[in-house]
C-alpha cells in the first residue's frame, strides 16, 4: 500500500513529495527532497509501534541545516582527499566543504536536490535526479535513480534499496544512504540518552580502514583487538571505552554477509546486507545539540547511529596496495548497487 501527500514548497516553489510505504505493521515514508527516509514506523516486541529514524518532521527543518537525515548522498559518498583527483591524466578539482576535503559529494550535493517523482507502486517508489556535468566539479553528465520497495517477509519486513546511474563521461560515483536509526524508538529518546552507543552490533569484517584527522584512510588493518572488531555482537560504548576513542566514524571492510543492529530493551532488531565493500559506521558524535526534530525533540550526539554501505572513502585516490573497487562510472557501463533493511523483533 502507498500514499502520496504533499511535504511543503522549496523557495524557488517547486513542491516537495512524500511516499508511505506499507507492509505489515511497518511504514516508511520517503520525500523526493535528497530522495530521502523521513520515517520508520516499526514495532517493538511488545507490538508498541515508534519511528526509529532521525528526521524533521516538516520541510523548514529539512532546509534550516544540512544534516543529512535519511538522504541520498552522491555523488560520492564520504569523503575525496584534496577535493580532487585524476581520470585518464586529467585533474579534477571539484569543492570542499570540509576543510579541503569534498564530503558527500560537495557543498551541493545530492541530498539537497529536488528529486523527480518517476513512478509509485503498492510497494514501491522510484525517484531520479539529472547531474549536469560540471556538478559540484565532477564531469560528466549523470542520470540517477534510486528506488525503494518495502515488502512483507517471514518475521519480518524488507526495504530494498536499489541505485542506478549512467554517465556520459567517465567520474567517479557512490551512492549511499545517510539514515540515522534509533531502534529505541522516538519517544525513548527523551529519556534514553546517547542511546546508540547500547545497541548490540555485529558486521562481518575483518578488517578497517586506518584514517588521519582528516577521516581520509591512510591504510587498512586487522580489526582484532581493536575497538573496530564487531565480528560478535558488541556494544558501540562498550568498544569505544576500550580504545579510548569519542565515538565512530570509520569504514569497515565488509566480507559479505549480514549487519545486525539490535536493542535489547525494546526488542527490535535491524538487519543489512550490500554489494558494496565498505561500510561507515558513524554515531552520531557531532549532532548538534538543538537540531530540532520530530515532536520537538532536540537531538543530541550519539542518539542514533548510520550504518552506510559504500565505496572506500578516497578510493578514486587509493593506491593499489588498498585493494578498491573501481569507482569510475564510464559511459555504456551502468552503476548498480544495493541495500536490504530488514526490521524484525528479538
Amino acid at each position: 500500500m502507498s500514499r502520496r501527500a504533499g511535504f511543503g514548497t522549496l523557495p524557488d516553489g517547486r513542491a516537495v513529495e512524500a511516499i508511505t510505504l506499507e507492509a505489515g505493521q511497518t511504514r516508511v515514508r520517503l520525500l523526493s527532497l535528497g530522495a530521502s527516509i523521513q520515517s520508520i514506523v516499526t514495532p517493538d516486541r511488545a507490538g508498541v509501534q515508534d519511528d526509529i529514524v532521525l528526521g524533521h518532521d516538516s520541510l523548514a527543518g529539512y532546509l534550516a541545516r544540512r544534516s543529512f537525515f535519511g538522504a541520498t548522498i552522491g555523488r560520492v559518498a564520504n569523503r575525496i582527499a584534496g577535493g580532487r583527483f585524476c581520470i585518464d591524466g586529467q585533474e579534477h578539482r571539484l569543492a570542499q566543504n570540509e576543510g579541503t576535503t569534498t564530503l558527500h559529494g560537495g557543498p551541493e550535493g545530492f541530498d539537497l536536490r529536488l528529486w523527480a517523482v518517476d513512478a509509485v507502486s503498492d510497494d514501491s517508489v522510484t525517484f531520479s535526479l539529472t547531474s549536469p556535468a560540471g556538478d559540484q566539479g565532477f564531469a560528466g553528465r549523470v542520470a540517477a535513480r534510486v528506488t525503494y520497495r518495502l515488502v512483507p517477509r517471514d518475521r519480518s519486513v524488507q526495504l530494498d534499496i536499489d541505485y542506478h546511474a549512467t554517465s556520459d563521461a567517465p567520474t567517479p560515483l557512490g551512492l549511499t544512504n545517510h539514515s540515522f536509526f534509533a531502534l529505541c524508538g522516538a519517544k525513548a529518546l527523551r529519556s534514553r540518552a546517547a542511546t546508540a552507543l547500547d545497541y548490540h552490533l555485529q558486521v562481518p569484517a575483518a578488517r578497517y580502514l586506518v584514517v588521519d584527522d582528516a577521516k581520509v584512510p591512510t591504510g587498512i588493518a586487522t580489526v582484532a583487538q581493536t575497538p573496530f572488531d564487531f565480528r560478535s555482537p558488541r556494544q558501540p560504548r562498550e568498544a569505544i571505552n576500550a580504545g579510548a576513542l569519542s565515538g565512530y566514524d570509520h569504514c569497515l571492510c565488509l566480507d559479505g554477509g549480514t549487519t545486525t543492529l539490535d536493542d535489547h530493551i525494546s526488542g527490535r532488531r535491524l538487519e543489512l546486507e550490500t554489494d558494496q565493500e565498505g561500510l561507515q559506521v558513524y554515531t552520531g558524535n557531532v549532532i548538534a545539540g538543538g537540531i530540532a526534530g520530530k515532536d520537538g525533540l532536540s537531538y543530541r550526539p550519539h542518539d542514533a547511529i548510520c550504518l552506510e554501505p559504500q565505496s572506500y572513502p578516497n578510493a578514486v585516490n587509493m593506491p593499489a596496495s588498498f585493494g578498491a573497487r573501481e569507482t569510475i562510472l564510464r559511459p555504456g557501463v551502468p552503476y548498480r548497487a544495493a541495500i536490504v533493511l530488514r526490521f524484525s523483533t528479538i
